[in-house]
C-alpha cells in the first residue's frame, strides 16, 4: 500500500514554521535585551534589627549605569546593593531615587560601558500582542517567558506612608512572572521595553508599570533630581456620574466628589467642601481620579489654578494653590 503525504495549501505554513517564527521572534529579543538586564541583591533591615537578603531584577538604560528597576526592590535597604550580568560581571550600585507612588527607581552601577535597552511607548501596545519578560525570578539570572498583553488599562494602588495613589494603564500580561521579576523589563516583538515587571496578580497573571510619557517624567526627574515632585489638593474622593442637565451641558458623565477635605489643606483654603463635584481643574474636564492626577504635578506646586466645581446643582469656580506631596 502506498501511502500519500499532503503538504499544506498554498500560503498556510506548517506548524513547525509557525513554532519558528514564534520561536525567532521571542530568542531575538532575549539575544538582545539579555545583556541589559541585571540581577539585583540587596541586603534590607526588618523587624528586631534583623538584615535578610533579597533580590530583584533591574534594566539597564544608559550606558554609565543608569538603571530603572522598582522601587519596592530597593525599599527599606542601605540604598546600595550589587548588580550581576549575563556576561559574568558582578558591580555594585547604588539608588539615586525612588518613587514608591509609581514603583519605580533608578540605580546607578558603578560602570560606563554597559548595553542599555531601547525603551519604547507602552501606549502603542495591544491587546495579544507578544510580549517577553525578562528577568532573574527566584535568583536565576537571566530567564526567559513569552506571553501575551493580556489586558490593557488595569489599574495598581500604592502607597507611600499614608499617601495612597494608583498607577493607571498598567499592562496585564499571561508571560509567566515570579519572585524576582520585579524591576526586570517587559519587551515587545522588536525588543523594546515597554514596560518594568512588578507584581504577579495570580496565576498565569502578572502586571507591569508601562513606559509611557507620565513615566518617563517620572524617570527623569529620578535621575536628575533622585525624587519625583508631585501636587497635594488635601481631599479623598472618586468618581460619580453628573445630574442628566449638566452631563449635558459639559458634554461629559461624571466628575470626581469630593468625600473629605484634609483640615489646612489646599482644597479646605480654597473653600472646597465635601460632596463638592469637581468638573474641571484648570481647563482640563476632570471626569475621574485619573484625570484629576494628570492634571495635578510638580508643575502646579504653589502656583494658584482654577477649579470648577458643582455645588448645590450649581457651578462655581474656585481658586486653590497646591502644595507639594510630603512623604
Amino acid at each position: 500500500m502506498e501511502l500519500t503525504f499532503i503538504s499544506s495549501p498554498p500560503g498556510e505554513g506548517s506548524d513547525d514554521e509557525a513554532l519558528d517564527a514564534y520561536s525567532l521572534a521571542v530568542t531575538t529579543v532575549a539575544e538582545r535585551l539579555s545583556p541589559s538586564v541585571a540581577n539585583l541583591r540587596v541586603s534590607r533591615r526588618v523587624r528586631g534589627g534583623r538584615i535578610l537578603d533579597g533580590g530583584g531584577s533591574g534594566v539597564v538604560i544608559t550606558p554609565d549605569g543608569f538603571t530603572l528597576t522598582s522601587a519596592h526592590v530597593v525599599a527599606r535597604t542601605e540604598g546600595k546593593g550589587q548588580a550581576s550580568f549575563v556576561d559574568g560581571r558582578e558591580l555594585g550600585f547604588e539608588v539615586v531615587g525612588s518613587d514608591p507612588l509609581s514603583d519605580l527607581a533608578v540605580l546607578r552601577v558603578d560602570a560606563r560601558d554597559l548595553v542599555p535597552a531601547e525603551l519604547g511607548d507602552a501606549e502603542r501596545l495591544r491587546v495579544g500582542q507578544l510580549v517577553v519578560a525578562i528577568g532573574n525570578p527566584h535568583g536565576f539570572t537571566g530567564s526567559v517567558t513569552a506571553g501575551v498583553v493580556s489586558a490593557l488599562g488595569r489599574s495598581l494602588p500604592t502607597r507611600s506612608g499614608a499617601n495612597v495613589r494608583v498607577v493607571d494603564n498598567v499592562i496585564q500580561t499571561d508571560a509567566a512572572l515570579n519572585p524576582g521579576n520585579s524591576g526586570g523589563a517587559l519587551a515587545d516583538g522588536r525588543g523594546r521595553v515597554v514596560g518594568i515587571n512588578t507584581a504577579v496578580a495570580g496565576v498565569g497573571l502578572g502586571l507591569a508599570v508601562p513606559i509611557n510619557a507620565a513615566t518617563r517624567r517620572i524617570v527623569g526627574a529620578l535621575m536628575a533630581e533622585g525624587r519625583f515632585r508631585r501636587a497635594y489638593l488635601g481631599i479623598a474622593g472618586g468618581p460619580r456620574p453628573l445630574p442628566p442637565r449638566l452631563a449635558r451641558e459639559l458634554g461629559r458623565k461624571s466628575g470626581v466628589e469630593i468625600a473629605q477635605v484634609v483640615e489646612g489643606g489646599p482644597a479646605d483654603r480654597a473653600g472646597l467642601r465635601a460632596e463638592d463635584l469637581i468638573v474641571e481643574l484648570e481647563g482640563t474636564p476632570i471626569e475621574g481620579m485619573d484625570d484629576l492626577q494628570r492634571v495635578v504635578v510638580s508643575e502646579v506646586i504653589g502656583r494658584a489654578v482654577r477649579a470648577k466645581v458643582v455645588r448645590g446643582g450649581r457651578e462655581r469656580e474656585l481658586e486653590l494653590v497646591p502644595a507639594e506631596l510630603e512623604g
